[in-house]
């Protein structure tokens, strides 16, 4: 019997997984977090095979900061990305956090079903759409921007500025300053509003 921790923000999306996964006598959802803190408490306190993580909670930290706290555990269980979003940004941070597989929402019940038993075996499982946008940054590495990059520009297309950056991803005002050059010279460009604006045509940001 695979263990499951389910982790979304929403209720009905909790139930609606639930009873998607009720028809595989091989799953048992035993668990769900409706905070990216309550899903590291539950991969603690429950000890399931797989947590299926989604990226946005209504939460200062995301589903891939929850990934990373959870890989870091010990015996941590198969975290199986399961999201609305599939821009290069959201795919590589869960990706470099530790996530076994990445899945949208939208996919066929029985690709869910097959991705979770592959990353309770330890196989990674991805979804068709973002295998192929992580082989196209393969072949583009130009465009290709950290993590921590990607974080910093998600926050500079918000509105934030260098001082508020710094505090939120717990660096310095240097360190943002040295990401935002590094993020100019790859994209190309010499401005923060460009950067943005060429990231979101990149597919980098959504």
């Amino acid at each position: 019997m695979i263990r499951i921790v389910l982790a979304d923000d929403h209720p009905v999306v909790r139930i609606g997984i639930r009873a998607m996964l009720s028809g595989d006598p091989g799953l048992d959802v035993v668990g769900e977090a409706a905070t990216p803190d309550e899903a590291v408490a539950r991969s603690v306190e429950l000890s399931p095979d797989v947590m299926l993580m989604d990226l946005q909670f209504a939460a200062e930290q995301t589903g891939a900061d929850a990934t990373r706290r959870i890989r870091a555990l010990p015996d941590p269980p198969a975290v199986l990305v399961l999201t609305n979003y599939d821009t290069d940004g959201d795919i590589l941070s869960a990706v470099e956090a530790g996530a076994s597989g990445y899945l949208l929402k939208d996919a066929p019940p029985a690709e869910l079903i097959a991705a979770i038993h592959a990353a309770a075996a330890g196989e990674t499982a991805l979804a068709p759409a973002v295998a192929g946008r992580l082989l196209t940054r393969m072949r583009s590495p130009q465009v290709s921007l950290s993590a921590r990059e990607v974080e910093v520009l998600q926050l500079v297309g918000e509105g934030a500025s260098n001082g508020v950056i710094a505090h939120k991803l717990y660096i310095s005002d240097a360190t943002v300053k040295t990401h935002l050059v590094h993020i100019y010279s790859k994209l190309g460009v010499s401005s923060r509003t460009a950067a943005v604006a060429a990231a979101r045509e990149a597919g980098i940001l959504r």
